[in-house]
């Protein structure tokens, strides 16, 4: 294990990724965020299946850093209940592992 993660945040709108993804590198929650545009998400939501287009983030952090990113997060966010999801890296290119642990460091 690297101890470093990638979290998927999603967002309904752009204003909204370019803001989370942008406080995020600027306060060294995160090395680095790509928004993806274009997604499809299915999901049951209030009792019914709902079909909305979203944006995904994609944001490389160390694990030491994800319950600070996710408090930022939930506070930046327009959803009631978003998507903040972590998942660990276990390898990589070693120069950007160690890049990653380099912006992020608190």
């Amino acid at each position: 294990m690297t101890g470093n993660i990638v979290v998927f945040v999603t967002a309904g709108d752009m204003e909204t990724a370019e803001k989370i993804g942008k406080v995020l590198v600027e306060e060294r929650l995160a090395a680095c965020v790509n928004v993806v545009p274009g997604i499809r998400s299915f999901y049951r939501w209030e009792g019914r299946v709902v079909d909305d287009g979203e944006l995904l983030l994609i944001i490389k952090t160390q694990s030491s850093r994800f319950e600070a990113l996710k408090a930022r997060v939930l506070g930046l966010h327009t959803y009631d209940l978003p998507e903040i999801v972590g998942l660990p890296i276990e390898m990589g290119h070693e120069a950007y592992l160690d890049w990653i642990r380099t912006e992020t460091r608190g």
